[in-house]
């Protein structure tokens, strides 16, 4: 069985150690049924691969390959793909339920690729998949928020790390659809980058959310997507969403959520899981192709932006320990992009 490179681990270490993540040889595998063979040309880290590696005690019989950001080239696909050919560019995040993308070649079910932007090389184009389908379902499919900017006039949102790699593209999301974004941070540096990519307002996360917006002249908002510590945020939340107004996160709690406190305002409150629809195959699941073609249309368009803010070259696991270290140090601004293999 032919053979292929990749990057995994079998043992659950601090990223500091060197065997947390390894370089590795694995076999190569085949399309078949609904899959794609796409040869990896860049990838792309997010908290969720930092999540799924963190210590614990457990070793794998097998290696386990992470990565859920993947741009490349389409090299085989199974008897049951219609809408791809051998020699496509794709791009993806793929399934939380199957391999992840750090390898050379990666199988992926067509329902949830789409044609990358023709405007970006593979690293920019590997930097927006996974945030751009949690932005998107999070403000147009949890929060309810029309596409149309005609029927948002006047509405606002609060996006919470508007910095991050998901902030990055919901601020553009959002203000696309015709909302007043207010974005926070809490440095000199995110708040360029977030006012950069598409927040009308920057209000400072570390400090008390109501006498910062009432500055800006807006007591209260109209939605709210809360893109890190749920629980740290969730009374000032409850605070300032207006009446019947919508919250969403993509943060796990650490603690029972009071749900008590959006009662009077019948306030709803709504999680997003970008890996939901492939994990379960819902029956809507072809709706992440749907909207990776819509972003790679607005990209096209000048209309948004990769957020890739560093790349690495080439994809080996020292470069993909040193990004994943970056991402726990909590101060990574937008995403860290490896392309190209040894």
């Amino acid at each position: 069985m032919a053979q292929m490179k990749a990057v995994g681990l079998t043992r659950y270490l601090p990223i500091k150690q060197q065997d947390s993540l390894q370089d590795l040889q694995i076999p190569r595998p085949q399309a078949k049924g609904h899959d794609l063979l796409v040869q990896v040309q860049a990838i792309s880290v997010n908290p969720v691969d930092t999540k799924l590696r963190a210590p614990k005690d457990k070793v794998e019989p097998e290696p386990v390959i992470l990565g859920w950001d993947v741009a490349g080239i389409v090299e085989e696909i199974g008897e049951q793909v219609q809408g791809f050919q051998p020699g496509d560019k794709v791009y993806y995040a793929g399934s939380v339920t199957r391999p992840g993308g750090n390898s050379e070649y990666h199988l992926v079910d067509e329902r949830i690729v789409a044609h990358q932007p023709q405007s970006l090389d593979y690293g920019a184009a590997a930097a927006l998949p996974l945030t751009s389908l949690t932005a998107w379902e999070g403000i147009h499919d949890r929060l309810g928020i029309p596409e149309d900017p005609a029927a948002n006039q006047g509405r606002s949102i609060l996006i919470i790390n508007a910095a991050g790699g998901v902030g990055s593209i919901a601020t553009q999301i959002a203000r696309h659809a015709g909302l007043t974004v207010i974005g926070t941070a809490s440095r000199s540096e995110t708040t360029r980058w977030a006012l950069d990519h598409g927040a009308h307002h920057v209000i400072n996360h570390r400090e008390s959310f109501r006498p910062q917006l009432e500055q800006l002249g807006m007591p209260e908002v109209d939605y709210i997507f809360c893109l890190n510590h749920t629980d740290q945020h969730w009374e000032t939340m409850a605070d300032v969403i207006a009446p019947q107004g919508r919250i969403c996160s993509i943060v796990e709690t650490e603690q029972p959520l009071d749900l008590n406190l959006l009662k009077d305002k019948s306030a709803s409150f709504a999680w997003e899981f970008m890996f939901t629809r492939a994990k379960y195959g819902t029956a809507d699941m072809q709706r992440q192709q749907q909207i990776l073609q819509k972003v790679a249309k607005l990209v096209d368009q000048g209309i948004f932006r990769t957020t890739e803010s560093e790349r690495l070259q080439p994809i080996h696991a020292a470069h993909l320990r040193q990004a994943h270290q970056q991402l726990e140090s909590g101060s990574t601004i937008g995403k860290v992009v490896l392309a190209g293999w040894q």
